[in-house]
C-alpha cells in the first residue's frame, strides 16, 4: 500500500497507521536536538578561529560593499601588511607562534616589498651603548626594524626620538644556560616574524656593537645565499659531552651541534625555529643548565637537522673567549683602538658566498659602557659612521 504522508486528508481517512505517525512524532525531538547541537559546535568553531583571526591582525569589521571595489581590496591588503603599531599585546606563546607561523602561499608579493633587518636586542635591563646605535640607524628608517626583550621588571626610558622607543615586546624571565632563553629567542623572531616586510632576523645583545656602517651591513646580509649560525660537530666534554641520550631518536649523538648564540636567520628559517613542536620538548626536558646550556645547543642542531644547506656555520658576531673561562672578555676604552677595530675585521678570512672575504663579522661582543664615550668620538674613524 501506498501512503501520502504529507497528505492531511490521507491521516483523516485513516490511510496512514497510527503507529507511523506516533514513530515519527517520537524521533522529532532526538533530530531537533542534534540539528541545534551542531549549530552550537559550529558557532563555537566560527568564534575560536574569528577570536585568533582579532588578536593575530587586529581586525575589527569588514564593509563588504568596499571589497567588491579595487580600493577597498587595497585598504583590505593593508590591514594584512601594515606592521603592529604597538608592540604590546595579551597573547600567551602559544597564540604569538601561531600567528607569528601563518605565512601566504603564493611567494610572490602583491604589492611593493622593502625587505627589513629585525634587529632583536636580548637584554636583561638597559641599552647603555644605545646612542651608538642611534648614529648607525640614522637615516635607513626603512630598512631596518627593532625588538626588544629584557627583564619583565626593566621600565625603558627612551626618548621619543629613539628608534628605540617604544620597541619593547612582552618579556619573561631569561636565564644564562636555560631553556628559557631560548623561549626569549623564539619569542623575539616571533613578535618580528608578525611584521611581513621583516626578511633578515639579527640577534644581538646590549654588549653588542655594530662594526660597519648601515649600508655595508645591509648588502652583506641582503645579499648572502645562507644565514649566519655556527653549528659544529665537536667532540669534546662541552659539546658532545653534553648530548642526553634520551634526545633519541628525534635527535641522535651524531646530530649534535654546538654554536654561538647570536645569530642571523632568514625569514624561512625563522619560520621554522618559531614553528618546531618536535625538536623543542626534547631540549626543554634533556638539556638542563646543570650540565648542558641550550642556547648553544637548540638552534644549532635543529636548524642543522631542519636546513643544513641554508646556514653559512659561521657567525656574524666577534667575541673573544681566549681568557678563559665561562664569558668572553669584557673590552674597555684601553683595547677599543683603531689597530684593534682593524684586526676584528680584516685579521682572518672566512667563505661568504662561496668565495673567499677578510670581512667575517659585522658585529662584536662584550664592549662595556665605559667605553661608549670613545667610541662616540671615534665612531666615523672606527666604524665608517
Amino acid at each position: 500500500m501506498q501512503f501520502r504522508v504529507g497528505s492531511l486528508s490521507a491521516l483523516e481517512e485513516g490511510q496512514i497507521p497510527l503507529r507511523i505517525v506516533h514513530q515519527y512524532n517520537k524521533h522529532l525531538p532526538l533530530r531537533l536536538l542534534l540539528l541545534f547541537l551542531l549549530l552550537g559546535v559550529g558557532l563555537v568553531v566560527f568564534l575560536y578561529v574569528s577570536m585568533y583571526t582579532y588578536r593575530c591582525i587586529g581586525i575589527h569589521s569588514v564593509e563588504p560593499s568596499r571589497i567588491q571595489t579595487h580600493e577597498g581590496c587595497v585598504e583590505g591588503l593593508e590591514s594584512w601588511i601594515r606592521p603592529p603599531s604597538n608592540l604590546v599585546h595579551e597573547m600567551n606563546d602559544t597564540e604569538l607562534f601561531w600567528c607569528a607561523s601563518l605565512v601566504p602561499t603564493i611567494q610572490n608579493y602583491p604589492f611593493n616589498r622593502t625587505p627589513k633587518i629585525a634587529f632583536m636586542f636580548l637584554t636583561r635591563g638597559p641599552l647603555p651603548l644605545s646612542p651608538l646605535w642611534d648614529r648607525f640607524f640614522e637615516g635607513n628608517d626603512r630598512l631596518y626594524s627593532i625588538y626588544i626583550h629584557s627583564s619583565p621588571s626593566y621600565d625603558p626610558d627612551f626618548e621619543p626620538s629613539s628608534p628605540f622607543y617604544g620597541r619593547q615586546i612582552p618579556s619573561k624571565v631569561a636565564e644564562w644556560g636555560r631553556m628559557n632563553m631560548c623561549d626569549a629567542e623564539r619569542r623575539l623572531l616571533a613578535n618580528a616574524l608578525l611584521d611581513v616586510s621583516n626578511e633578515w632576523f639579527v640577534l644581538v645583545s646590549e654588549a653588542c656593537i655594530p662594526l660597519k656602517n648601515f649600508s655595508t651591513i645591509y648588502t652583506y646580509i641582503s645579499q648572502s645565499h645562507f644565514s649566519f649560525l655556527g653549528a659544529f660537530d665537536e667532540d669534546s666534554p662541552n659539546a658532545r659531552g653534553r648530548y642526553n641520550w634520551g634526545m633519541e631518536p628525534e635527535v641522535n649523538l651524531s646530530d649534535w651541534r654546538k654554536g654561538s648564540q647570536w645569530f642571523e636567520l632568514s625569514r624561512k628559517l625563522a619560520l621554522a625555529v618559531v614553528r618546531d613542536t618536535l625538536y623543542y620538548p626534547k631540549f626543554k626536558h634533556f638539556c638542563r643548565a646543570d650540565s648542558c646550556y641550550s642556547d648553544e645547543h637548540y638552534l644549532p642542531t635543529m636548524l642543522t637537522l631542519q636546513s643544513t644547506r641554508s646556514l653559512a656555520n659561521r657567525t656574524l658576531t666577534w667575541v673573544d673567549w681566549s681568557r678563559g673561562g665561562p664569558h668572553p672578555a669584557l673590552y674597555d676604552e684601553a683595547d677599543l683602538t683603531e689597530s684593534f677595530f682593524k684586526d676584528v675585521v680584516d685579521g682572518g678570512s672566512c667563505m661568504y658566498n662561496n668565495h673567499t672575504t677578510n670581512l667575517c663579522f659585522l658585529f662584536a661582543r662584550k664592549i662595556a659602557p665605559s667605553a661608549l664615550d670613545h667610541l662616540l668620538s671615534n665612531s666615523l674613524e672606527f666604524f665608517g659612521f
